[in-house]
This record gives structure tokens, sequence and C-alpha cells, in this order.
């Protein structure tokens, strides 16, 4: 399936290069923490202020599994209740999808918040593979939260949220699969200096005003 799956990827991506070189490159800023630190909350509250478009590698991954017909929905299915990380080469065909749709649409919309990815250093040697050149990486924006508070935060969200993996057992597979693999993706980009760390375990606009210091910032 791998297999097919990059003849697949690497067939679209003329397609879209071409494209997104006759508009604006698009602007990137990568959104990571742990599951539950709030990212996609505080992302669609940034759309609400910015002229960002909130893309959720999560979220896309869990649309593509659901979408009848899907050729990957099996597979996503399998590695998003074992807690894994799904192959590069689907999160990276989904996001790339999303922003082309997204700048066809509006040439205007060239500014991305990229939630939950990159994951580890599979996804981001496929980031940099795929899209480097064609896609401007502002920084990474890091909310940063104590396992404690994640855990706590998930499971009161599962109870509303249906999501298959907001249980304990996959909460602490996720858990350390975020301390192993995309802690040191954090690490890598804060020794170049494009790092801005949010204290996440405050309320939600308490953290939103320190977003909105480091936009304003950045902007």
């Amino acid at each position: 399936m791998l297999g097919r799956l990059l003849g697949n990827v690497s067939q679209r991506v003329p397609s879209l290069l071409k494209r997104v070189s006759l508009i604006m490159k698009p602007k990137v800023i990568f959104v990571l923490g742990g599951p539950g630190a709030g990212k996609g909350t505080q992302c669609s509250k940034i759309v609400e202020a910015y002229s960002y478009t909130h893309l959720s590698a999560g979220d896309l991954l869990r649309e593509e599994r659901g979408r009848a017909g899907s050729e990957y929905g099996q597979l996503i299915d399998t590695y998003i209740k074992e807690g894994k990380i799904v192959p590069v080469e689907i999160t990276i065909s989904l996001l790339r999808k999303a922003m082309e749709e997204t700048m066809t649409k509006d040439e205007t919309k060239s500014c991305f918040l990229i939630d939950g990815f990159p994951r580890n250093e599979d996804n981001l040697q496929g980031w940099n593979r795929v899209m480097d050149g064609k896609a401007d990486v502002k920084f990474v924006l890091f909310f940063d939260c104590s396992n404690e508070v994640c855990i706590s935060r998930c499971l009161e969200r599962g109870k509303s949220s249906g999501r298959t993996d907001d249980n304990r057992e996959s909460l602490q597979k996720r858990i350390q699969t975020y301390l192993q693999s995309t802690r040191p993706i954090i690490e890598q980009y804060e020794k170049h200096g494009k790092v801005r760390t949010v204290d996440a375990s405050r309320s939600v606009d308490e953290v939103f005003a320190e977003v909105k210091a480091i936009l304003d910032k950045e902007a």
C-alpha cells in the first residue's frame, strides 16, 4: 500500500507546486504541543483574529479515515487506535491538498497554521523533501503543558468529542509518542531560534493573550 501511496503522491506533486508557484508561497506556522495542550482551541481563536487558515493534521487524518471509499482509511484507523504516527506520505498529501484548495479558492489566503505537524523526524524530513522552497515556515508555536493537565483535559473532552483516542490507554501511548518523537523536533527548531513557547496550562484567554503578543510582534 505504501508503495502505491508514494507513487500517487509523487504524481500529484508537480500539479500542486506549479499552482502554488503561480500564486504566493504559503507562510506556515507549525503548532505543536502534547495532546490536550489546547492547540485546536488556540488555533480557532487565531483564525478569528487574524487571516490564518487552520489545518489540523489530526483532523485531516480523521476526516480521511471516515471518508467513504478512502484508500487510506483502514491504515489511518489502525495507526490512530494504536497511538502511532501515521506514515508521512499520507499526512503531507492531505496537508498539501488542503493548502492547494484554500489558495486556489482565494489567493489572499496564504497564511496557514499547521496543527500537530511535524510530529517526528520522518515528518520533518518528508516536509523538507516535498515542500522545501515551496513554503515559508515562519516558526513553531509550542504550547507547553504538563502531562497531567493534558490527560485531564483529554479525558474531559472525550466525554463529548466522540474521539476513539480520548481514553486513558490511548492517551498514555500518545504522550509517550509525543515525548519520544515530537519533543526532539521542537528542540531542533529551538536551536535555530524558531520556537515561540507559550505556557498552555493557564486559562484559554490567558494563553491567547500571550499568543496574540507573539503574533503581533512577529508580524
